[in-house]
């Protein structure tokens, strides 16, 4: 079971957001809701709720203020902001709470799951750690830093300056999502972007990774990643994946455990699991549903 709160002062807001959590993750998901970040501040202390999905611009105790607050008392807390455009003032103080993702309003299905399964993945390595001879207290103890979500992102970097570390003129040939050509002025960036993801893809990569390395805070770099393609980075490195994993599973020697790791998933059940939800088969379907 996985608690989670959603913090939004519309109420359409967060009666949307939880159908679409019991849609897709029925009885495994408890869903709490706050309308102002006080009270989301209550509804962790007194839920203990592992996964939180928070609207920045909340008024009164904005939704940035309130994360500083439930990050002092539950440092393994996984945070999910959800931002409208103008929200992006608050991207200086939000960059140090290491959010698991900035879920760009309106927000739908292909982007929210991805990002949720993720969540979920965290919990579960921070409750392993905690359970652990060597962990620690609470529905995380102190492994949020193990379960990637330690990253620190940067400011810096404006409409499209800051690039390094990458190859901006390098391209790939691919059929559909995710790695279309965007149509939107954003193909340099794009491209060094999508260059810095192809390099990197099977690591344990996050958000924050990504936008450090494009020398960019981690808010900017997600409004610009939604410009680019369309979607957020959690749901185009997800696809990603399972594009490359199809490649793999060509081979029909192809262990699943090897695939999973040779695309970035350490746990090869999590892995399968993705690849079903995107490709309606498990892995071991699809390979021997391939042409022999």
């Amino acid at each position: 079971m996985y608690r989670v709160l959603i913090a939004d002062d519309e109420e359409i807001e967060r009666l949307s957001f939880s159908r679409k959590l019991k849609k897709y993750f029925g009885e495994s998901c408890e869903v709490f809701h706050a309308e102002n970040g006080m009270q989301a501040i209550l509804a962790v202390d007194k839920n203990d709720t592992p996964i939180v999905i928070m609207d920045i611009g909340m008024p009164g105790m904005n939704g940035v203020e309130a994360a500083e607050w439930i990050r002092k008392s539950h440092p393994d807390c996984v945070i999910i902001f959800l931002t409208a455009y103008d929200d992006f003032s608050y991207a200086k103080r939000a960059v140090s709470l290491h959010a698991l993702e900035y879920l760009l309003k309106p927000c739908d299905d292909e982007e929210l799951i991805p990002v949720m399964e993720e969540a979920m993945r965290q919990v579960d390595l921070c409750r392993r750690k905690a359970e652990s001879p060597a962990g620690g207290a609470g529905f995380a103890g102190s492994g949020f830093a193990a379960a990637g979500g330690g990253g620190r992102g940067r400011e810096g970097g404006r409409d499209g300056e800051g690039i390094r570390g990458t190859d901006a003129g390098t391209s790939w040939d691919a059929e559909g999502d995710p790695e279309q050509e965007p149509e939107n002025g954003y193909s340099r960036v794009a491209a060094a972007i999508r260059a810095y993801v192809r390099e990197n893809y099977s690591r344990d990569i996050s958000m924050q990774d990504a936008a450090r390395a494009m020398n960019y805070s981690e808010v900017y770099f997600c409004r610009l990643f939604k410009q680019c393609f369309d979607q957020n980075f959690t749901a185009y490195l997800t696809h990603l994946r399972v594009k490359e994993a199809k490649k793999l599973l060509e081979d029909p020697r192809a262990n699943i455990k090897d695939v999973s790791r040779s695309v970035g998933y350490s746990d090869s059940k999590y892995f399968s699991k993705i690849f079903k939800r995107i490709t309606g088969q498990l892995p071991s379907e699809y390979r021997d549903g391939l042409p022999s």
